[in-house]
């Protein structure tokens, strides 16, 4: 025991497989190999094209889990990565070949076996299946600390490796590597549930969590410039790959550069049903940058840990009165990265104590730019905006903001072609934020679009961002108030308009058109609902007592948030007409033009107060129209250059002044039960990552969906996932006072 095995000779060819085959089955034998023997190297400098079948490979992963627990292979192959890792970041450019494809081969083998582990364990809470330890009666190597944990020996190896070493032609693959590997081992939050609970084992990221600060911001900076730099498969290491002559190697064939060590092939690891990538190591950067960020680590207090005998204890038992969060180095990372050209603390001398994340904003705003038809560039977006004051203040101040918001407008236009409702809810947030501030909703006014071929409905040309903002909102709204299945949404559109409305410059003569017409509809589903709640309650008062109250309580409901809804609409009707009025001739115009829709509320005990002021507008500019009728024949243009005229003697003459309506967006309580599942289904979606979909806990699989409708369970689910996520992001939209 503890010797090498013996191999057959390398003549290339078949031999090279026989000898894979030998060395991976020797792995996974019951036979153990101490850290020491020569073993270790003969397995991880076996050549990268050597090949497997993925039935063999499974075989393999299920003798690995019943041996594991006697020989610890795995615990000694991370330790052998992490003396690789650390070699590589002595070693000269001569020396580091050897060890690179050690490093490589080793973080894809443990990459392998650490998912079949941990996607088919039996313990969740406790994994105890990996094993992360070594026998007590293992021969150490001198230097080696016996008692170190060795998550945190692996993961502090591939951090400082990941934060200190360039991405190059030569250490390309060993980088992409390693983000699969680290995405493999945060993968343990699958296994949870939406919730995390203090008894949640996971060992790895807990591991990363507890990383010095300055390795932390090393890493955290390296993620983001990799996602920035975008980096595509370098040629060489294509060849690398690929290196059986001119046929198609089998990574090839499964569509995906990212993958290296093909002993095992890559499918076993990877879905290769997924989209590929043409930037896989962005892709990676980004998605592991949002796992480790929007990770959650609650804690027991001492109070709540007292008695641990009760076996009926569970995690939902705990009051959370009594759990306490961690806290998260690399979400406080991301949250105090400043600019590379600027940093404001230089200025003002107020310095960020210890080390921070410096990265190139304007780099960062530019790829943002072209990157945020997905998913994960608007997330990463919303957490620099919402964390971090040092890159919000600067997008603010860019004169270029159509860079960013024309892909969200976009995509919010397309919203029913496959656009996933969590990303329509990050854009609208996003817009709500930036909406706060007075400068982004001047500055949105005054730059002017050429045209939006995009835009199908009407030919917009020269409008305005601001218009076209306008304009995309409250499309937004109109297609989703039929089902009023979301009434965030709607609020989130609306309040953005409130903060708008003060600000508007210039408003186009359609977004003005749609403004009134929002308001129509609005008031006739007001209207239709008043007339139902009232004929229900005259029937129950009829009928036997107390019956249908269930309904006209639902009535009753509905009611109340169309009243709001209309309330908010004519806020910021009167919020331009009182602060802006002079500046938008066409909004006059469009509420002279469609003034019989305001009639019926003129007198409304609801809404009298608010349509007073419209009428104020209404009389002074009639009156002088009329006086002047006869005289000329009207046309558009005309009536409108005589707004405009109009519009400069205006002084406000009998306006009711309103409090000036100001919303802000401020994250719920427990944003890790909504982002924790997106940022890991986002990570399925985008890196092709595949897990078992037997062992996840932590958000509904297709198979579970599909599974749960054959049992008739299905419209259920759906609707259970639905008011989650409505509990998860109502009363995030707070009106200033």
């Amino acid at each position: 025991m503890g010797g090498a095995p013996s191999t057959p000779r390398k003549t290339g060819g078949d031999d090279d497989v026989s000898v894979a085959e030998y060395l991976i089955t020797t792995f996974v034998g019951e036979k153990s190999f101490p850290l020491a023997s020569d073993f270790w190297n003969k397995l991880l400098e076996l050549p990268l094209s050597s090949r497997w079948p993925s039935d063999r490979v499974h075989q393999a992963c299920e003798l690995f889990t019943k041996s594991n627990g006697y020989t610890r292979h795995l615990s000694k192959l991370l330790i052998h990565l992490s003396w690789c890792l650390q070699e590589l970041l002595q070693a000269s450019d001569d020396q580091a070949s050897s060890t690179y494809k050690k490093a490589v081969n080793a973080t894809y083998i443990a990459s392998v076996f650490l998912k079949h582990l941990i996607e088919n364990g039996k313990s969740s809470d406790s994994l105890e299946e990996l094993h992360l330890s070594l026998d007590e009666s293992e021969p150490v190597p001198h230097g080696f600390v016996m008692d170190q944990d060795i998550q945190n020996f692996v993961m502090h190896s591939v951090l400082s490796f990941i934060g200190s070493t360039e991405v190059s032609p030569n250490s390309y693959v060993l980088h992409q590597e390693l983000l699969n590997f680290m995405i493999v081992a945060m993968s343990t939050q699958l296994l949870s549930g939406p919730s995390p609970g203090p008894r949640d084992a996971n060992p790895f990221i807990d591991a990363a969590m507890a990383q010095e600060k300055s390795l932390v911001c090393l890493a955290v900076r390296r993620l983001l410039l990799n996602y920035i730099s975008r980096h595509r498969t370098p040629p060489n290491a294509k060849t690398y790959l690929y290196s059986d002559g001119d046929s198609p190697g089998i990574l090839e064939r499964v569509g995906s550069a990212a993958a290296t060590f093909v002993l095992l092939p890559l499918n076993y690891l990877v879905n290769n049903s997924g989209d590929g990538s043409k930037n896989p190591l962005a892709e990676c950067s980004l998605h592991v940058l949002l796992i480790l960020t929007n990770y959650h680590k609650p804690i027991m207090s001492d109070e709540s840990m007292t008695d641990k005998s009760d076996d009926s204890a569970t995690s939902d038992s705990v009051s959370k009165g009594h759990v306490f969060s961690s806290g998260n180095s690399f979400s406080k990372a991301l949250a105090n990265a400043r600019d590379v050209e600027f940093d404001r603390s230089d200025v003002e001398g107020n310095a960020y104590p210890g080390p921070h994340v410096r990265i190139p904003f304007a780099s960062l705003f530019d790829t943002l730019g072209i990157c945020l038809a997905d998913e994960g560039a608007v997330l990463l977006l919303y957490s620099l905006l919402q964390g971090n004051s040092d890159f919000k203040e600067y997008v603010l101040v860019r004169t270029d903001l159509d860079t960013m918001l024309m892909p969200i407008l976009e995509t919010l236009y397309n919203a029913s072609k496959r656009t996933s409702s969590n990303q329509i809810y990050m854009m609208l947030i996003v817009l709500l934020i930036l909406s706060q501030d007075s400068s982004f909703n001047s500055s949105i006014h005054k730059m002017i679009l050429p045209s939006v071929p995009w835009y199908k409905e009407h030919l917009l040309h020269q409008t305005s961002l601001g218009s076209l903002m306008v304009i995309i909102l409250i499309r937004t709204v109109q297609h989703n108030l039929s089902k009023l299945r979301d009434v965030y949404l709607q609020t989130t559109c609306l309040a953005t308009l409130a903060n708008m409305a003060p600000h508007a410059h210039h408003l186009s003569a359609y977004a003005s058109q749609r403004l009134v017409s929002l308001f129509y509809m609005l008031s006739r589903k007001y209207n239709k609902l008043s007339e139902l709640t009232g004929e229900k309650q005259r029937s129950i008062k009829i009928s036997l007592a107390g019956e249908g109250d269930g309904f006209c309580e639902d009535l009753a409901a509905e009611l109340q948030i169309f009243t709001d809804f209309l309330r908010l609409v004519l806020d910021i009707l009167n919020a331009v007409l009182t602060y802006a009025l002079p500046r938008n001739p066409e909004i006059v115009y469009a509420i002279m033009h469609r003034q019989e829709v305001f009639q019926p509320f003129k007198n409304h005990p609801r809404f009298h107060e608010l349509v007073e002021n419209i009428y104020t507008v209404l009389d002074f500019f009639n009156s002088r129209l009329d006086s002047q009728r006869s005289d000329r024949e009207w046309s558009v243009q005309k009536v409108l250059q005589f707004i405009i005229n109009n519009c400069r003697s205006w002084r406000g003459e009998g306006m009711k002044m309103f409090t000036q309506l100001h919303f802000s967006y401020e994250q719920e309580s427990h944003p890790e039960e909504f982002f924790i599942p997106y940022v890991w289904q986002l990570a399925f979606s985008r890196c092709g990552f595949s897990f078992n979909p037997d062992a996840i806990n932590l958000f509904p699989v297709p198979q579970q969906v599909e599974k749960q409708i054959e049992d008739g369970r299905g419209e259920e689910v759906e609707e259970g996932k639905e008011k989650k996520v409505q509990e998860l992001i109502e009363q995030r939209i707070v009106l200033d006072t």
